[in-house]
């Protein structure tokens, strides 16, 4: 199916059939790179029992940190928390179920739901907790853990630049987890901040190419927030 260019998030998600129960991946590294846009329709959507496929979490006001605070979230995927507090009491609480994965491990579960790998050995996570219930096999003399692919129904990405054909250009360290989740969910929601003709986006500069994205619109009121803002002392 052919890229759609959509007005805003909301129809976005209807046109995509976003439902209560999806295993959904969210881009981003903890704020840089989030689709703003995509979350606070999603919130408004009110879905629930949502299975949440990100590196972390958010804060407790912005990013993923609003769907917990609304109970939206059943499940999280991710391999750090530590910025949200809302996050830490579900989970010490029960009310919230946890996956914690080894960030590189993360990472490359979700490329291989994207390049149709069947799972992969990595010595990442061998005698620890992570192990638990994994297969051990020794290779070269080193024990190594079998990972299985990540995979999700909806995945919610930002880019820089889109046309409209659907291809993105994400901007720097904003790229992150983007274009692996792209490519590893059965249908991907993109939103970006400057759509432009097909053509003039530079073939060799195409992140995602439009063949992975589904619908996509323009975003707006992007706060781009920082998580952590560390000034350097005076005179220095």
């Amino acid at each position: 199916m052919a890229c759609q260019i959509v007005k805003d998030a909301a129809e976005a998600l209807e046109k995509a059939g976003f439902r209560s129960g999806a295993t959904v991946m969210a881009g981003g590294f903890g704020l840089c790179g989030i689709p703003e846009n995509l979350i606070a329709a999603v919130r408004e959507g009110g879905w629930k029992d949502l299975t949440v496929i990100s590196n972390n979490a958010g804060v407790d006001d912005f990013g993923l940190g609003v769907l917990l605070r609304t109970r939206q979230v059943r499940k999280m995927i991710s391999s750090y928390v530590g910025e949200n507090a809302e996050f830490e009491r579900q989970y010490l609480e029960g009310e919230l179920e946890l996956e914690f994965v080894p960030q590189g491990t993360f990472a490359e579960r979700v490329r291989a739901g994207g390049a149709g790998i069947g799972g992969f050995y990595t010595p990442t996570g061998v005698g620890t907790m992570v192990a638990a219930g994994k297969e051990v096999r020794v290779l070269g003399g080193r024990e190594y853990l079998l990972e299985m692919p990540l995979h999700a129904d909806f995945a919610l990405v930002k880019a820089w630049q889109g046309d409209a054909l659907g291809n993105l250009v994400y901007r720097q360290s904003a790229r992150n987890f983007n274009p692996m989740m792209a490519a590893a969910a059965d249908v991907t929601l993109a939103e970006a901040e400057e759509l432009v003709p097909a053509g003039q986006i530079d073939p060799d500069r195409v992140d995602t190419p439009c063949i992975y994205v589904d619908f996509l619109f323009r975003g707006a009121r992007y706060e781009k927030r920082i998580e952590q803002r560390t000034n350097r002392p005076a005179g220095r």
